[in-house]
């Protein structure tokens, strides 16, 4: 073998390994860097421990509510937002596929058979012409600049961002639902109170008719005492109203009928209360943990790479194209004959004059990209804030519940004797209907107390981004990068 034939391999492979280099290394923009901004150690009424990732924590099962434990479940995966969000990812994994395919060589394949023939006095030809063809057309761009190589790293962020909105719907959706189930069991709760009112002040009333008789009491105690009763039944309608609204609410974002768990949240199981541990983390954690701040971020990894898109499109680009048209003609009575056509060849696309449209297209990505900054830094510290406000308000609310509850047990002693002390004939009606208005709104206010630090726990673990994944979820889901 001549020393020519020898080195011919060896040079090809360095032409090829140099052509991929120059492919592979002039990708123009700047690489996305992950953003960072100070935070503090703590939250202000937190801990300084870490949580880890909460993605997976069900910290709506520490209300150890079965009920409320099988709507979650049933509702994650029926929810038609967090549907939406995740067809949405289908999308945004197929736009990964269209964003790259540019830079790759594209090939089409035509075929095609025609027969043809004459007929008329002025017929040139006798018979029929079979001519069968086709074409082969190659395509390649050779993205020398990265055009399409940040393209697809656009759409890769993209899909990270994606992936972040389906995860906020979720936590949405766990957010609106054990809300709306902490709410209907709170309408539950005063509707049951507002009965035993109504029983007691009835009660009264009755009573108050036997002093009439008795000459003991007036005229207008007795109009009072039944005031007091209506008064009561009157608000019984109006809390009905409420918890009818919130079960159809509930069966709305399990995706069901409204009606449908009607009969199952009739059932009361009291108002729920939360038993498990404060976990609010630290700062740093929300970064990691919570979906909007993860597609700020993702957004921003978009943004960057556009401007990469953008900037290439300044540079000259070439374009290697051929086609191959082989094809075949035979007519009656004669011999068929082919014919093949071929071209090669690369074509420049120089930009030179465009009225600055492609440097104003730069332009408009970088300012895109710093306003995606922004937004990422306005969500962390929105997200900061929000878990401040939760510590805040779960330590706060959490702090009335015993003094509320003990004028829930003085009201009542109260409301016993002075009952008593009327029955003697020691005191007036009018004592009495003040300790019963007392009891109905220190139950009332209690109810209440107890619905909003149940809700203020929801706050906490939603602003943590808690709960929101199962363990296979985080498992199976793939890895998102920004090149």
């Amino acid at each position: 073998m001549s020393t020519s034939l020898r080195t011919r391999p060896s040079s090809l492979r360095y032409a090829a390994s140099a052509l991929t280099l120059l492919l592979t290394g002039c990708v123009s923009g700047p690489d996305h860097v992950p953003p960072q901004m100070p935070l503090p150690a703590k939250f202000e009424e937190g801990g300084n421990k870490s949580n880890g990732n909460v993605v997976t924590a069900e910290w709506w099962t520490a209300y150890r509510d079965k009920r409320l434990d099988g709507l979650v479940a049933h509702g994650l995966s029926e929810h038609l937002d967090v549907l939406q969000a995740l067809e949405s990812i289908n999308a945004a994994s197929a736009n990964v596929t269209v964003a790259g395919a540019g830079g790759l060589p594209s090939l089409t394949v035509d075929a095609s058979h025609t027969l043809s023939a004459e007929k008329g006095r002025l017929r040139t030809t006798v018979g029929t012409t079979n001519t069968t063809g086709g074409e082969a057309s190659l395509s390649w761009l050779l993205d020398f600049f990265g055009q399409y190589r940040r393209s697809r790293e656009s759409a890769i962020a993209s899909l990270g961002a994606a992936y972040a909105t389906a995860d906020n719907a979720k936590l949405t959706f766990l957010k609106d639902l054990v809300e709306s189930y902490i709410d209907a069991r709170y309408y539950q709760e005063r509707i049951a109170l507002s009965q035993a009112s109504v029983k007691s002040r009835q009660q009264t009333y009755e009573l108050t008719q036997l002093q009439l008789k008795a000459g003991a009491a007036s005229r207008l105690d007795v109009v009072q005492a039944e005031g007091l009763v209506q008064s009561t039944k009157a608000d019984i309608p109006g809390l009905e109203k409420s918890f009818t609204e919130s079960a159809h609410h509930i069966a709305t974002l399990l995706g069901m009928p409204a009606s449908s768990l009607m009969g199952e949240l009739q059932n009361s199981a009291g108002q729920p209360v939360f038993r498990g541990d404060i976990r609010a983390g630290i700062p740093a954690d929300l970064i990691r943990n919570r979906p909007d701040i993860r597609k700020a971020e993702r957004d921003l990894a978009a943004a960057v790479a556009d401007i990469g898109a953008a900037e290439a499109q300044l540079y000259p680009s070439i374009t290697l194209s051929g086609s191959i048209s082989p094809s075949w003609v035979k007519s009656s009575g004669a011999k068929g004959a082919s014919l093949t056509s071929w071209s090669f060849g690369p074509s420049l696309n120089l930009p030179m004059f465009d009225g600055g449209t492609l440097r104003a297209n730069v332009d408009i990505e970088k300012s895109d990209a710093k306003t995606q900054y922004l937004a990422w830094k306005a969500a962390v510290l929105n997200g900061v804030e929000e878990v401040e406000n939760a510590l805040t308000a779960v330590r706060r609310d959490t702090q009335t519940l015993e003094p509320l509850r003990r004028q829930v047990q003085t009201s009542q002693e109260s409301l016993a004797l002075s009952t008593a002390s009327y029955k003697d004939g020691a005191s007036s009606l009018l004592d009495v209907l003040e300790a019963q208005r007392s009891v109905s709104d220190a139950e009332a206010s209690l109810a209440a107390t107890v619905q909003q630090v149940a809700k203020d726990y929801v706050d906490l673990y939603v602003a943590i981004g808690a709960g929101y994944l199962e363990p296979q979820q985080v498992a199976s889901k793939p890895t998102e990068k920004s090149g």
